[in-house]
């Protein structure tokens, strides 16, 4: 793999040149990981080695693919480790929301991650039923568009296993994505209206804007107040929120502020100017089919100043977001 323009020679500032590496190897770390934390561990890593490699006066004929490569076989070695973990995981498992608007202490990465389609919760949920090899291909091939050839020198593996690692890993993916036909434009004014009906209990409306079979899952990994299971079906999911937002609004400088979240429509929580949970909805053909609430502030903090929602409900006297 070859590439002039990424040469060595061609940077005269080394450090700017790690410092240009570092959105995509952030881009494929997070994507294979799911996590800020990790991937941000992990690029750290690859850039080292990519410096090492570069003062000892090794020959590199691409710094993007050698950094690609590292990256890569690094989110994979995580990747394994962090499955043991997440099998241990209270509750659901969320991956750590991103704003992808430039909004949050936590923005900047984001911005510069290539195709934000590909950051949406809803599909690093479904990355996380395939093998580290099968993302990782996928993502490579179809997300940062290395050919074939290339994906199989980053992952050890021949061209013909790596073409049907993607393909089993593409039709594992489109089999359970739904194709979302609704604009942005669309998606933005109708985000607007879900949080309105939500933060005013406005039920009934609530309800109008749900999908029939709306998922709701929160993420709060035993360490806030969350569901303990996720929820389906409009009126179940319209109740519970309506709940939420009930008890929130008890809470003093209690604020909504929309966001872009991981590429979808979202909202931020805070209280007092602290962060309390980060929503992202997906939505299709016009209707709100699946909430995601992440409340665990150990997913937060990349973010800002997280707040402490435990002393929050005790401040409450004991009343739970869903009681």
């Amino acid at each position: 793999m070859t590439d002039e323009r990424e040469s060595p020679a061609a940077a005269p500032d080394r450090e700017r040149l790690l410092a240009d590496l570092r959105p995509v190897a952030f881009g494929i770390a997070y994507r294979m990981l799911g996590s800020v934390a990790e991937a941000e561990d992990v690029v750290q890593e690859a850039l080292l080695r990519v410096h090492c490699s570069l003062e000892s006066g090794e020959r590199i004929a691409s710094l993007g693919a050698f950094t690609a490569t590292v990256t890569t076989r690094l989110a994979m070695d995580e990747l394994r480790s962090a499955r043991v973990r997440r099998e241990r995981y209270v509750g659901d498992w969320l991956p750590e929301p991103i704003l992808t608007d430039g909004s949050g202490a936590g923005s900047d990465p984001a911005r510069h991650a290539e195709t934000a389609d590909s950051l949406s919760m809803a599909l690093l949920v479904l990355l996380e039923s395939l093998s580290p090899e099968q993302r990782a291909v996928l993502l490579l091939h179809d997300v940062f568009g290395y050919g074939y050839g290339e994906v199989a020198e980053i992952v050890g593996k021949g061209e013909a296993n790596v073409r049907q690692l993607a393909v089993r890993a593409r039709r594992h993916v489109e089999e359970r994505r739904p194709r979302f036909t609704t604009t942005r434009e669309q998606q933005t004014e109708l985000a607007s209206r879900f949080f309105a009906a939500a933060q005013e209990g406005d039920l009934a409306g609530l309800e109008s804007l749900l999908a029939h079979d709306v998922e709701l899952v929160g993420d709060g990994g035993g360490k806030a107040p969350s569901l303990a299971r996720s929820q389906r079906g409009r009126s179940r999911v319209a109740h519970t929120l309506t709940n939420w937002l009930r008890v929130l609004r008890r809470l003093p400088e209690m604020e909504i502020r929309l966001a872009e979240v991981n590429g979808d429509p979202g909202a931020t929580f805070l209280v007092d100017g602290q962060l309390l949970a980060v929503w992202a909805l997906d939505i299709l053909d016009g209707r709100v089919a699946a909430v995601r609430a992440v409340v665990n502030p150990d997913k937060l903090v990349h973010l800002g100043p997280v707040g402490d929602a435990n002393a929050l409900v005790r401040q409450l006297g004991g009343a739970r977001p869903g009681d």
